[in-house]
């Protein structure tokens, strides 16, 4: 264990909350917007030419997208309120949407897809709200999974663009700059530990690029063309608020969408907190709650804008992690660089000639980085059998749909061909699986109670009538009374005021032979998972008293878990029946 976090200490050069050098500040948010930008801009471009909409709408919601992306991006950097997860999470175009887009705009054009993609933005706000309550169901196997399916969805197309040479090219073109591009960007992160590191995916793109123009796949006359500095020709589109058939019938598929869009942001604010940090910390869901909100006020500013919907870009992980760099000042830097290349048209088309080959290069790294990401947050809760069947059978059925083996005859064009998409199979396969788990757990006894001292009394008679039920004796009962005791002490100790009003529910079921306890009060505090976590180390400023509930909680208990929300903060205990 503490080679893995002397490891993650030597990993992360500059922490959130760090406050790295102006030149590096701008340097990283200047190479991250870079190549970031060409998906940012292809996802509305290939949706209006699909569908066969005019150039000057393209022109239109590709500005829009790209200015939207850029203070999204600021808003989860800075965190408004309780909007914005306060760490670098790159907002981008979705190709989620890709396929319900194209559809809605060929039925009812630019303002009938601005109108849905406002309604369904709702909804990630309630989400986010009352995220909470979702808690069973948008686990981190959930996150996790969709994490891993992120890359099954994409590196086909990312094959295809490697492999993939232009006509009348070379058929070695796109392979080799591909192939230089990914040799380089490996290299300098495997043997470089410094500051050269940080420049990885630039130089990789460069000398891809150099490559590609020696073969002539770069299009210098792309550039040449396009003017230093302008806004769009076309206009804003405006709203369809006839709410037809066409509406009612194109917004459940939206509205799935977002949701699974949601879960992908979910699963990128817990993966951004694992690997933002020196010292592994437990994760915070008010960042999540956070996230969400940023990712929802995205969607909602695409379509009063009449683009396309965004979302969080898991790439963002992926550049944490390779990089070290971690400093929301940085997030702040990516999204100011992405509203000034929508003011540069010359720029974005020197970005945009960047050829297929080697930006798929680039993204073939990122995408690894990410899949092992997912990985490791299943591999942390796949301990549990059941959780690692469904993230087993979820990964797999997403893997299906999105090669059309599974009921592909069938299933082709359904609801716009959301379920094509292995991300969104594959998710609500996941949410589906963990709905059928909770459905069908032992019915939990709950007791609702003031959080207050006095109150223990109830809570053990509460816990000694629920440990009876099931037939465990008096050491079981003693234990439980025990663990109760020195959570509510703790509870109380990490309060920092008055805790009058505050009232307390506590939830008590059986799982697999042990105790699952669950105490829900309101929102306050600090998080007991950290405090346990450093339990043991020297600290000279913190009273030995202050811990001692924690030291008996930590004995008395298989594991403990603090989730922190906005509204209210749930510690979940598991204790084993003593031998």
């Amino acid at each position: 264990m503490e080679q893995d976090t002397s490891a993650q200490s030597r990993r992360i050069r500059f922490e959130p909350d760090d406050k790295p050098p102006t030149a590096l500040t701008a340097g990283m948010g200047l190479q991250f917007a870079v190549l970031a930008i060409a998906g940012i801009v292809l996802t509305p471009a290939i949706v209006i030419r699909a569908a066969g909409e005019s150039e000057s709408y393209l022109t239109w919601a590709v500005f829009a997208a790209a200015v939207v992306s850029g203070v999204s991006t600021i808003l989860q950097a800075v965190r408004l309120g309780r909007i914005g997860a306060g760490y670098v999470l790159l907002m981008g175009t979705s190709g989620a949407f890709i396929a319900v887009c194209v559809a809605a705009l060929v039925e009812g054009g630019p303002g009938l897809l601005a109108t849905l993609v406002v309604a369904s933005s709702l909804f990630q706000f309630l989400l986010a709200a009352r995220l909470s309550l979702f808690r069973r169901l948008v686990t981190p196997v959930v996150a996790g999974t969709v994490l891993m399916l992120i890359a099954v969805t994409v590196m086909p197309l990312v094959f295809n663009m490697v492999s993939a040479s232009p006509e009348g090219s070379s058929d070695w073109s796109a392979p080799t700059s591909a192939l230089v591009t990914v040799l380089v960007i490996i290299g300098i992160a495997l043997k470089s530990s410094g500051a050269l590191r940080l420049w990885a995916p630039v130089i990789g793109v460069v000398a891809g690029s150099v490559v590609a123009a020696a073969f002539g796949l770069y299009d210098i006359d792309q550039v040449a063309e396009a003017s230093w500095i302008g806004l769009p020709g076309g206009g804003w589109p405006g709203f369809d608020l006839g709410f037809g058939s066409a509406f009612w019938s194109f917004l459940p598929a939206f509205v799935l969408v977002t949701i699974i869009g949601a879960v992908e942001t979910i699963g990128d604010s817990v993966a951004i907190q694992r690997v933002s940090w020196r010292q592994p910390r437990a994760v915070d869901y008010r960042v999540v709650q956070g996230a969400v909100a940023a990712d929802g006020t995205g969607n909602l500013l695409s379509g009063l804008a009449g683009t396309v919907p965004n979302t969080t870009y898991s790439t963002s992980v992926s550049i944490t992690e390779l990089t070290g760099v971690a400093a929301r000042r940085v997030g702040v830097a990516i999204g100011a660089f992405f509203i000034v290349m929508a003011l540069l048209p010359k720029f974005l088309a020197l970005v945009l000639a960047i050829p297929d080959a080697v930006v798929a290069a680039y993204i073939t790294v990122l995408i690894a980085l990410l899949f092992v990401v997912g990985m490791r947050i299943v591999a942390e809760e796949a301990g549990d059998y059941r959780k690692g069947l469904i993230a087993g059978v979820s990964f797999w059925v997403g893997v299906g749909f999105q090669n059309n083996l599974i009921f592909g005859e069938y299933l082709e064009g359904f609801a716009g061909g959301f379920l094509e998409n292995g991300m969104t199979a594959g998710g609500l396969t996941a949410i589906a699986l963990t709905l059928f788990t909770e459905a069908t757990q032992a019915r939990r006894r709950r007791l609702r109670t003031d959080l207050a001292l006095a109150e223990l009394p109830r809570i053990r008679e509460f816990l000694g009538a629920f440990a009876t039920r099931h037939g465990w004796g008096a050491p079981m009962s003693a234990r439980l009374d025990a663990v109760a005791e020195e959570t509510l002490l703790t509870l109380l100790d990490a309060d920092t005021g008055d805790v009058a009003g505050r009232s307390l529910r506590v939830t008590a079921s059986k799982q697999d032979g042990r105790a699952v306890l669950e105490f829900v009060a309101a929102a306050r505090g600090e998080n007991i998972e950290d405090r346990l976590a450093v339990l043991d180390e020297p600290t000279a400023d913190r009273p030995v008293e202050r811990d001692v509930s924690l030291r008996l909680l930590q004995y008395y208990a298989t594991s403990v878990l603090h989730q922190q929300y906005h509204e209210l903060e749930i510690v979940t205990v598991h204790v084993n029946v003593p031998s």
